[in-house]
This record gives C-alpha cells, structure tokens and sequence, in this order.
C-alpha cells in the first residue's frame, strides 16, 4: 500500500507545481490586499466621518451606478458654515461604462424638501450635505447618498501636492486669478501680491495651488457655467497626476488632502473603491455641466437671479450616460 501511494505522488508532479503556484499568488495577493487596506485606513482615519442620517442605509453603488458628491463649500478656512459654493457629481457607471463628473450649477432654481423653492446652493446652509443630497436626489431623480466636503484650504494643498497644473489661460483669467489670490493671501496671512502671475500674455500657465484656487473661482468670465467648467479643468489635471504622486509621496499626499474632508463613506466603502480602481482604468471619462445648453434660462424670483431649467432633458442625460446599458 505504501509503495502504491508513493507511485501515486509520482504521477501527478504537475498538479503539485499548479498548488505551490496558486499558494504563491494567494498569499500575494492576501499581503496586496492588507498593504492597501493599511493605506486606506491610514488616509481614512485622518479625515472626519459624518452621519448624514437614513441616507447612510442606502447602497454606495445602485442599479450599477456609484455617485458620490464633492461639495466645495464657501465657507473661508477651517469652516464648514456658508452655502456650497461648488457641486461636482461624481459617478462611476458599469453600465455604460462611464466615470461621468457633472457640476450643477449653484443657481439652478430646485425645490428644497422642507424650505420651498431656492437656488439649489441655498439646500447646504438650511440642512448641510445631508439636505443638498436630497434636494439633488429629488430634482434630478438620481440617487445621491455619499458626499465629500472640502474647503478652499484642502483644495490649494491637494494642487500643491500633486506638483501643480498646467492650463491654457487667457490674458483676462490671469488678471483674475490675481485678483483673487488677493483674498486668499489676506485670509492666509500673506503678502498683497504673493504668488501673483505676472505672465500678460495668454497661454499656458503651470499653477500652484492657490493659483488654481483663484481660478477655479472666477465667475465674471462665462458666468458660473466657465467657472463650474474651469473647476472641471482643474480636477481633470489633479485626476491624471494623482496616481504617480500617491506612489511617489503617499504620507505627504493624505497629509496634505485628508484631514480636511468630512464625508459619509465608511472605511469599509472607501476600502471597496480602492480595490475597484484598476478595474476603471478602461471607463470612459467624461465631464459636462447641468443644466445642459439650451435647456435653462434667466428668471427673477422673488427678487433673486436664478436659473430655471428643464429637468427632463437633464435628467434623460444623465439616464443615457449612467443607467442604459451599452449595447
């Protein structure tokens, strides 16, 4: 019997190659698995977790959509007062297979639930981003549960970070980021004219981060609908330079981004992402701004500049981008 067994061995030495192969990647794949866990939950436990009430019990990801919303709000370092002074949703569709980042516009007149009608902006001072999630939910009828709240600071630090961006400026964006860089240095504690551009002539610029700060904020070039797309250009850039930066420096990357976000996801979700994000290296990215041309106008109400809109045809774009299926 012993020397049948030991035939038996003989036979099958393949079979015994594919099992030290299988043990070998499991256990690599067991150690590459608590290597960024320990890396999520490094970054998670340096920023604010926040309840935002029975919205919390719903799906991070539904009928295969993941949004989550990013809220720049107004408020002037270290506060989480003011209304949302930026709205950009972010949404990963294995549907469509789509990475979709739409910024609505803080103007768009909406019904708030509880408060009547208002500039959809006006939804974060009443209820936080508990309520701005709702009235975005409510209007758009797309399911918005998670959010990411950072001020004008995480946003500056989060460019420095990555090294800065390049963008293409005009000769009148740079008269305005200068501009603002004047705010931001009386609120920082700086020189009138710190890290003024004196470059007169448009075209590329290399910007820190409150250089990007200030242009992201300019709304007296294209109305809100330039300064929410120049927002979207600055995110694009951060988005591209992002991966090789948390390689290269990631302690310096969290400490400078992480504890100034206030958000709803739970490590366990944020933990989810990471492990899907080599999976979205194929999606499609896109960026547009809500409303959609050609389905808004100017209204006064009440005494206040608003924008009504149609919200059928904004909501069927984000239906066809997100929740029909490729065919």
């Amino acid at each position: 019997m012993k020397n049948d067994n030991v035939k038996r061995r003989k036979h099958h030495p393949f079979r015994a190659f594919l099992l030290t192969v299988f043990i070998c990647l499991l256990l690599v794949c067991i150690a590459a698995f608590a290597f960024s866990y320990s890396m999520t939950k490094k970054a998670y436990d340096l920023m604010t977790y926040e309840e935002a009430g029975d919205l919390d019990k719903e799906a991070l990801t539904s009928d295969g959509v993941t949004n989550i919303l990013l809220i720049g709000n107004d408020s002037r370092l270290g506060g989480e007062d003011g209304r949302s002074d930026a709205m950009i949703l972010v949404s990963i569709s294995k549907n469509t297979g789509k990475i979709l980042m739409t910024s609505i516009l803080r103007d768009v007149y909406v019904e708030i639930p509880g408060y009547g009608s208002n500039r959809l902006n006006a939804a974060y001072a009443f209820g936080g981003a508990e309520l701005l999630m709702e009235t975005i939910e409510k209007n758009f009828d797309i399911p918005v549960h998670r959010y990411v709240l950072v001020n004008f600071e995480t946003f500056a630090n989060v460019v420095d970070a990555v090294g800065g961006v390049d963008l293409e400026l005009t000769a009148d964006e740079i008269m305005w980021v200068n501009a603002y860089l004047n705010e931001f240095n009386e609120l920082t504690g700086k020189e009138f004219g710190f890290d003024y551009i004196f470059q007169t002539e448009g075209g590329v610029v290399h910007l820190n981060g409150p250089q990007a700060l200030a242009y992201s904020r300019i709304r007296y070039i294209g109305n809100d609908f330039g300064r929410t797309e120049r927002q979207r250009k600055v995110m694009e850039q951060i988005a591209k330079k992002l991966p090789s930066y948390v390689v290269k420096d990631f302690d310096g990357f969290i400490n400078a981004l992480c504890p100034n976000l206030t958000t709803n996801l739970t490590l366990k979700e944020c933990y989810g992402l990471v492990l899907r994000a080599p999976f979205l290296i194929g999606y499609e990215q896109m960026s547009a701004g809500l409303p959609l041309d050609g389905t808004w106008w100017n209204e006064t109400i009440d005494s206040m500049a608003v924008l009504g809109i149609d919200f059928d045809a904004n909501r069927e774009y984000l239906k066809e981008n997100l929740y029909t299926e490729k065919e």
